[in-house]
């Protein structure tokens, strides 16, 4: 059974914004920002839907990723 490191707390992601270059700040899975309840609902269903057709099948856990200087937002699949 494959876990996400981010979503568990288990490694921190240092990346940088690919706009101005600082340090963004993840914000969780792009999934639990579709609605009040998809936070809650079976993660492998919610693969489904985050906007990676293979991210089941590639073990991958899309998250959102927001830059605190320039506002912008990035996508980025974290292995699991």
């Amino acid at each position: 059974m494959e876990i996400c490191p981010l979503c568990n707390g288990l490694e921190d992601y240092q990346g940088n914004c690919a706009s101005c270059g600082s340090m963004v700040v993840d914000m969780g899975k792009v999934t639990d920002y579709l609605d009040d309840y998809s936070a809650y609902m079976e993660i492998n269903l919610m693969k489904m839907v985050d906007g990676d057709l293979n991210s089941l099948e590639n073990h991958v856990c899309v998250h959102l990723f927001n830059c605190p200087v320039c506002q912008k937002e990035q996508i980025i699949s974290i292995q699991e």
